[in-house]
């Protein structure tokens, strides 16, 4: 608790510092609150105003990684903020202060376990770029290759635990205090980021995905992913091949290289929607800096993708919820968009669809028939956050990912080529994947994925069938048995009760004979006495004897 109060005077501190208070409009707040907090704040206004951009950036590298990281993602809605904020933001991407080479190298010897004279054959101590999480250096091995070597800043997991701290707790309380609060699901979302960025920290992890979106796209004209130099990863350190390609920002360097930016943009796209929708694993963390171009054909260009620390996946029943509402999307059928989400359980199952319908209706309709350029995203948003809260749909973690992934994109895109019209290059390809998740296509592919399986069960077969001829064989003479037992139970059933008048006879005959019999008299063999003798063997008879 001390920790998280010393890290938010921090925070105040830095508000101050920077004077950050100068982005609030004070002049909207209640009367009581401008002739308060705004009056205090208000001294030195003026003065400060003038470096507004600069004094964010600094105040974001100052507060740490997850501030950094907070600015890269609103560096990429230029529609959401004015042009000087964007382009100083621009620079988080990778121009945060380096730490020193040589401690640098430090951490890659401890991580390598040798000299770095032992590894490379040479190695600039000068970083060759620096993020909020790592920074980047560049080598030569000893055989040859050109590589760079990623180095995680020293001690940077303690800010960022204390940062992740002070998220739980506004997490707690908003969910406590907010009406929004179990809408939102705030505590679950800062625990999906949690396990995020903590995952940036270890580079093993990095290189292991890096590797997988290799594979994926091996061969491919959309997409290259550098190669991974698995001798010399650990979780602190990173070796991979060194690219070259201008950076996606650089719109001047694109066009003087004559790049088709139309193809380009579009090829962002469909790599979006092939890592998301073919490959169920998609980079995550799609912001300028980690996207070059490669130019060598400039009507065809292809992207170069980086820092694979954050990567994103949708299991099965995510995709086609996805998908499925996508299309309903792009076909304009809102009817369906509403139905969806009522079956999904995003909304309560006693949603009056109409109503959700019209809502929905409302909001997306003006994002037809314009091209990107001509569309205000943040007033799309504004409204369909306020049809959220409307209709208390809730906020799935699990696509949290994904829809900062497709900001990024969306702010890629506008930079790029403008007139793009995004929803008519993704409909074919969602339309395509719809069609091979229902086809013949996706039995073959089936039927494909499991033939290794029964390739290896096939010599098995002759064994298991003998196995199971023999257990039938055994389950009816096992069977037979049962029913002659049962046959055998029936007839002693049925011969008890034939029996059982002369039985009952036999009990009658016994106590007769009891009763009339005089022990005494029993020397003299009067007639009553023979009587009672016969009475006794015809009763023994027909309860012992009598079959």
């Amino acid at each position: 608790m001390w920790k998280s109060a010393a890290r938010l005077l921090r925070i105040a501190y830095t508000v101050v510092r920077f004077r950050l208070d100068t982005f609030i409009p004070f002049n909207l707040l209640p009367w009581y609150a401008r002739y308060t907090v705004g009056l205090v704040c208000s001294i030195g206004r003026e003065s400060a105003e003038k470096n507004r951009a600069e004094r964010l950036r600094l105040a974001l590298e100052s507060l740490g990684p997850i501030f950094v990281k907070f600015g890269q993602i609103l560096s990429t809605r230029r529609d959401l903020l004015p042009d000087d904020i964007a382009n100083e933001l621009a620079k988080l991407q990778d121009r945060v202060p380096p730490f020193s080479g040589k401690t640098a190298q430090k951490i890659i010897e401890k991580s390598l376990g040798n000299n770095i004279e032992d590894v490379f054959e040479a190695f600039s101590v000068e970083p060759l770029a620096s993020a909020s999480i790592a920074q980047v250096h560049t080598a030569t091995l000893k055989t040859g290759e050109s590589v760079v070597v990623k180095v995680i800043r020293p001690n940077i997991e303690k800010t960022i635990r204390q940062d992740i701290g002070l998220l739980y707790i506004l997490a707690h309380f908003i969910a406590k205090v907010s009406s929004d609060g179990r809408r939102l699901r705030p505590v679950e979302v800062v625990t999906d980021y949690e396990y995020t960025i903590l995952d940036e920290l270890d580079l093993a992890k990095e290189a292991a995905n890096t590797g997988l979106l290799q594979r994926n796209f091996t061969d491919s004209p959309l997409l290259y992913v550098p190669q991974v130099y698995w001798d010399y990863c650990g979780r602190d350190v990173m070796v991979i091949e060194r690219i070259s390609g201008i950076p996606v920002a650089d719109i001047d360097a694109l066009n003087a290289a004559n790049v088709n930016m139309k193809v380009l943009a579009e090829r962002g796209v469909e790599i979006f929607f092939t890592q998301v929708f073919s490959h169920s694993f998609f980079h995550a963390d799609m912001h300028p800096g980690n996207i070059f171009v490669d130019v060598s054909n400039p009507e065809l260009p292809k992207y170069i993708a980086i820092d694979c620390a954050i990567m994103g996946s949708l299991d099965d029943e995510d995709k086609s919820y996805l998908a499925r509402n996508l299309l309903a999307f792009f076909k304009r059928d809102y009817r369906m968009v509403a139905e969806l989400h009522v079956q999904s359980g995003w909304v309560p199952k006693g949603t009056p669809v109409h109503a959700f319908e019209s809502a929905i209706r409302s909001v997306c309709e003006p994002m037809f028939a314009k091209p990107l350029k001509d569309i205000s995203f943040g007033q799309v948003l504004l409204g369909l956050f306020q049809t959220a809260r409307r209709f208390n749909m809730e906020v799935q973690p699990q696509l949290v990912l994904l829809e900062k992934t497709l900001l990024n994109i969306e702010g890629l895109g506008r930079q790029l080529y403008p007139d793009l019209d995004l929803w008519v290059t993704a409909k074919p390809f969602l339309e395509r994947w719809m069609s091979e998740q229902v086809g013949p296509r996706r039995v073959l592919d089936e039927v494909k994925k499991q033939a290794p399986e029964w390739a290896g069960q096939l010599p098995q077969i002759p064994n298991l069938v003998f196995s199971a001829l023999t257990h039938l064989s055994h389950q009816e003479e096992r069977m037979a048995d049962q029913t002659k037992a049962i046959n055998a139970l029936s007839k002693e059933i049925k011969k008890g009760r034939r029996n059982m008048p002369f039985k009952m006879l036999g009990l009658v005959s016994l106590a007769a004979a009891w009763i009339t019999t005089d022990p005494v008299a029993l020397n003299h063999l009067a007639t009553a006495d023979l009587l009672s003798l016969g009475l006794f063997f015809v009763g023994l008879y027909l309860l012992v004897l009598k079959p």
